[in-house]
């Protein structure tokens, strides 16, 4: 066989591969439509109670870690800094700026994978919480875990002591 005979063939799979990973994205972005994009952050997030450096992960539907959310904003692994303040958490990623309100976070754990991402024990820290009417989960990998860890559950804490509900 010719080489440039090979050269075209493997040119033509390449191609046909990154259509079919458009469309298989495109295809989920449609699936999905129904979950809304983040709110932006309000102007006044209250008392700043901590801002850490570190990766943004992925989100994915709760209980689902392996069912990509792809909704603008939540769709694409990135470095990232996270601001935990009494209105809520700011995720600060390039290009964008998620905020999950305090009053949609329904838990915070720990995991050890997720899509794309697998690492030592509870080396991933979940914040969970509600998007529109869907529960879903964010995965961080943050350069100071316990510390965010602390603050993001002492926020809850406050929570709990001003809406005891």
């Amino acid at each position: 066989m010719d080489r440039s005979v090979l050269m075209a063939m493997v040119i033509a799979f390449l191609f046909l591969l990154f259509l079919l990973m458009f469309l298989g994205w495109r295809a989920r972005t449609r699936r999905q439509a129904g979950i809304p994009k983040p709110h932006a952050a309000p102007a006044e997030l209250g008392t700043v109670l901590g801002t850490f450096e570190g990766f943004y992960v992925a989100t994915t539907t709760a209980g689902n870690p392996l069912d990509r959310v792809a909704v603008r904003g939540l769709g694409f692994r990135a470095r990232c800094s996270v601001v935990v303040a009494d209105a809520g958490v700011v995720i600060r990623l390039p290009g964008d700026e998620p905020f999950i309100p305090r009053a949609d976070i329904r838990d915070f754990q720990h995991a050890t994978w997720t899509i794309d991402r697998v690492v030592e024990e509870k080396g991933l820290q979940v914040i969970a919480w509600t998007l529109g009417d869907t529960q879903i989960d964010s995965y961080f990998r943050m350069v100071e875990p316990l510390v965010f860890a602390a603050t993001i559950e002492s926020m809850r804490a406050m929570r709990t002591e001003r809406n005891p509900t």
